[in-house]
């Protein structure tokens, strides 16, 4: 199916699935995002049930995932230790505390009491990538508040995490 589906979309299409993918990620963290996250040898995996983008793998191992629900990606960790690497300007970072970061990694919740920053960007319910104070990819999750509540909020949930960097590699 999916080879069928390359050869109807071909490269000189307008719309071929990774440019559907790149114009999502570029939305979705800023412009340029999508060709520096997507390389070309990139493959999109179908749902069989609606035919529609799923997840984006790059070297048989998953990357993203193309939510079903809002048609936004959900990042994996290498995904976010390579954005992060190659696009600090991303909209997409939140940056915790240093002694908060190793119970982050283990998949816990980011508290807004723990926000050292947060892009200004990011709005509740956005895709977030949860840094240490050194840089360090610890998390990638949900924003549960917006940047300016993450500064203001002393008490409640800021991220809620997916998965924290012991849960993948």
């Amino acid at each position: 199916m999916s080879n069928k589906k390359r050869l109807i979309y071909g490269e000189k299409s307008v719309d071929t699935p990774i440019r559907r993918v790149r114009s999502t990620a570029d939305y979705q963290f800023g412009k340029g995002i999508g060709d520096t996250l997507f390389p070309d040898n990139v493959t999109v995996e179908f749902s069989r049930s609606t035919g529609r983008i799923r997840y984006i793998n790059l070297n048989g191992n998953r990357i993203a995932t193309l939510r079903p629900t809002d048609g936004l990606l959900s990042l994996s960790i290498p995904a976010a230790q390579s954005l992060a690497k190659k696009c600090p300007y991303a909209h997409c970072y939140v940056t915790v505390r240093q002694d908060i970061a190793p119970f982050v990694v283990k998949g816990g919740d980011v508290f807004a009491a723990h926000v050292v920053k947060a892009d200004p960007e990011i709005h509740a319910k956005d895709e977030v990538i949860v840094l240490d104070e050194a840089g360090q990819v610890v998390a990638v999750g949900r924003a549960a508040l917006s940047s300016v509540e993450m500064s203001a909020f002393k008490a409640g949930v800021a991220v809620k995490v997916r998965h924290g960097r012991g849960g993948e590699s």
